[in-house]
């Protein structure tokens, strides 16, 4: 028993050590706190949103005879991911991407409720401070969850887009509703490296090399941001489970699925699963493109939505 005793004691001194040395690297110095005014470029908007400044960037012009695209990016991502399919929309759409709260150069309060609600309302408060009307929602990935919301309680929504959405399956692994101190600040310091990042990234492509050092100087903005560490740390602790899949019934809407078929997060048959659950919506499958089938494939993704103009006009989903 002594001995058993003894193992005992050298298990938990060694814990101990381990955590001790976690909580250590955790707390070490991280990132170059530049202020956002310092890093956002010439093409940069900003607006105030519940006390928060969000960064958008714009194509096209406002026009009384044309909609109004909102594009709202994934987990970990920023507005840039919308650069490759945005010039082709331009000419039919006014569009508008946007950096989320927690992400990119828009603000990351550190007492903020990041869930997909909060996060869905901020995007609609947003639209409602710019006074856009007759807005097309569209979101990749988790943006596709948050899409989904602000469709079901914008007033100016009059069609919704969902790029490889996080709704049947959400790609975030049920561990992270348990992530206690200090493994949120860890997370917040491993999406802040930069090869991580590029990484985790590529693995999503079917074409890698549409990660450029350019794609990552853009992406790395937000890590280098005052504040960076703090906020996403807050908003790597506030993971909780959200059921968008309850919500696909009431969808009301025109929504278009645009679907990258050789998406290697997603399941065989969860396009088909999302079609059949949003009343009178349309699926198109795109090949040759994976979880980013708006970057991967953006003259063909575009090509969908503006074969929808006139969807988008009838406000029905039939």
């Amino acid at each position: 028993m002594a001995i058993v005793r003894n193992v005992l004691r050298i298990m938990g001194l060694l814990i101990l050590i381990v955590y001790a040395g976690l909580v250590f690297y955790a707390y070490l110095p991280f990132g170059e706190n530049i202020p956002v005014a310092k890093l956002a470029s010439a093409d940069d908007r900003f607006v105030e949103v519940d006390g928060m400044q969000l960064r958008y960037r714009e194509w096209g012009k406002p026009r009384a005879d044309r909609p109004t695209l909102v594009f709202i990016h994934g987990f970990a991502n920023s507005q840039q991911s919308f650069r490759r399919i945005a010039p082709y929309l331009e000419n039919n759409y006014y569009v508008i991407a946007l950096d989320l709260p927690g992400f990119g150069l828009s603000s990351k309060p550190v007492d903020r409720d990041y869930g997909n609600e909060s996060q869905a309302k901020a995007v609609t408060d947003m639209i409602t401070a710019l006074k856009l009307d007759s807005v097309v929602i569209g979101g990749h990935s988790l943006g596709g969850a948050l899409a989904l919301r602000v469709a079901l309680t914008a007033p100016q929504v009059r069609g919704l887009i969902l790029f490889n959405p996080g709704i049947i399956t959400t790609g975030v692994p049920a561990i992270t509703e348990y992530l206690v101190f200090p493994l949120p600040r860890l997370a917040a310091k491993t999406f802040g490296e930069r090869d991580f990042r590029e990484s985790f990234l590529k693995g999503s492509y079917l074409d890698p090399g549409i990660i450029t050092d350019q794609v990552m100087n853009e992406l790395m903005l937000g890590p280098r941001s005052a504040g960076y560490i703090e906020g996403t740390t807050a908003l790597m602790g506030y993971y909780r489970p959200s059921n968008e899949v309850a919500l696909l019934a009431n969808v009301k809407v025109p929504t278009l699925i645009i679907w990258g078929a050789q998406d290697k997060r997603k399941p065989p048959g969860e396009a088909e699963e999302l079609h059949n659950a949003i009343p009178g919506s349309k699926l198109i499958m795109i090949e040759n493109a994976g979880h980013y089938v708006h970057e991967e494939k953006p003259a063909e993704a575009a090509q969908a939505i503006i074969d929808a103009r006139d969807w988008w006009a009838r406000g029905n989903a039939s």
